[in-house]
């Protein structure tokens, strides 16, 4: 799929998120200079297409009273860990779970998974629950409690704002690789 104008605009807008307001849609209809249907269905477009493949909201989790926020960090075999990941995704009170590149000598680790809980006490319980779950008892691991939040957000792709060009209206570019490959 080639991305139209329209669909880099759209994209663009939306890095800072949808705005607050009865009618959002229609607000980034007003700044992209189109309909709030045409923005709509744009939307609709690059999720059936896969551009956006998560459109959802950031809760702000500590102001709700869940404190407790551990990195779950293991030492999977790679044949193993897309398996493990999908059944580890799936436990309820994971929030957020990914596989990164071991860093020889210095970070065994390959399989992240977070849980935001209230109280330690709590997370510690789902820690143990998801380490008999999926038969984990010899994998090596880590648990890292957060310190201190310094920021939560939307993660931002692509080029700083000061240095975006975007093309002529009638140009499409394709996606480029390094975006195909998010998911």
């Amino acid at each position: 799929m080639e991305l139209s104008n329209l669909q880099h605009r759209l994209i663009e807008r939306l890095r800072d998120g949808l705005p607050i307001g009865k009618r959002p849609y229609a607000n980034i209809a007003n700044d992209l200079g189109t309909s709030e249907e045409t923005v709509i269905e744009t939307l609709e477009q690059l999720i059936a297409h896969k551009v956006i493949n998560r459109f959802g909201m950031i809760i702000r989790h500590r102001a709700l009273g869940y404190q407790a926020n551990a990195m779950c960090v293991f030492d999977i075999g790679d044949d193993a860990a897309p398996d493990i990941g999908k059944a580890m995704a799936a436990l309820p009170y994971v929030t957020l779970c990914y596989r990164r590149e071991r860093v020889a000598g210095v970070w065994p680790y390959n399989l992240y998974c977070m849980i935001h809980g209230r109280d330690r006490l709590t997370v510690r319980a789902q820690i143990r629950h998801l380490i008999a779950r999926l038969e984990l008892h010899d994998a090596p691991h880590k648990v890292l409690f957060s310190k201190q939040c310094f920021t939560q957000r939307a993660g931002k792709y692509g080029a700083p704002r000061a240095s975006v060009s975007l093309p002529a209206p009638t140009e499409t570019r394709p996606i480029p690789d390094e975006v195909r490959e998010i998911s």
